[in-house]
């Protein structure tokens, strides 16, 4: 089991497949809670929920939240968003991001890739990785971020937020459940009506064969 930590610790057992999620920089406003912005000492602590509205729960509903619990938080916060940074809309930057994946799985033989979904504001993966997920996501995130601020005319600018979300699939149940979350994720946040129809999804690939 390899281990590393930033914001948050990251416990990554050696072939194991692996569910990671990451967002862009600016995509939640200043302030907003989030799992990876939150101190690892105040993962369990009970405090205050702010829910989107659509949620239909109580924004002062508060309740002890485990990790799995914040990144849902998280992630119904980010299908909600309608302002913030949003780049990945604009279509020759979601396929740089699918590229960046395509790449990392059929040319350099990083990861068996199983399942992924490029929303407006964030990533979500399913993969098995052959070397360390630091490296993987250093090599994704680094050629995308490159691509899409050429695209966008910028220099100098941060593109991801640093911090990204993994959890290890403890069996094959989770596993098929953890690609059907993946790719309905734009059904969820009501973009599309069908997971097939979303363009920039292993849901819309698989629906060409």
């Amino acid at each position: 089991m390899s281990f590393h930590s930033r914001n948050l610790p990251h416990w990554i057992p050696e072939s194991a497949s692996i569910f990671v999620t990451w967002r862009l920089y600016g995509s939640l406003p200043c302030g907003t809670v989030a799992l990876d912005c939150a101190p690892r000492a105040n993962l369990h602590e009970r405090k205050p929920i702010e829910y989107p509205k659509s949620t239909g729960k109580s924004a002062c509903a508060t309740e002890e939240e485990s990790a799995g619990e914040r990144f849902r938080r998280m992630d119904m916060q980010l299908d909600s968003m309608r302002g913030g940074a949003r780049w990945l809309e604009n279509p020759k930057i979601a396929g740089c991001v699918e590229d960046a994946l395509v790449r990392g799985e059929a040319s350099l033989r990083q990861y068996g890739l199983h399942a992924y979904v490029v929303m407006p504001n964030h990533v979500h993966i399913l993969m098995t990785p052959s070397i360390s997920v630091s490296e993987i996501m250093r090599e994704i995130k680094g050629v995308s971020a490159r691509d899409a601020n050429r695209i966008l005319g910028r220099r100098g600018k941060v593109f991801w937020q640093d911090e990204s979300f993994d959890h290890w699939v403890r069996s094959e149940e989770e596993f098929w459940r953890i690609v059907a979350y993946i790719e309905n994720n734009p059904v969820t946040a009501q973009l599309v009506s069908k997971a097939e129809e979303w363009r920039w999804s292993s849901a819309a690939v698989r629906g060409k064969k």
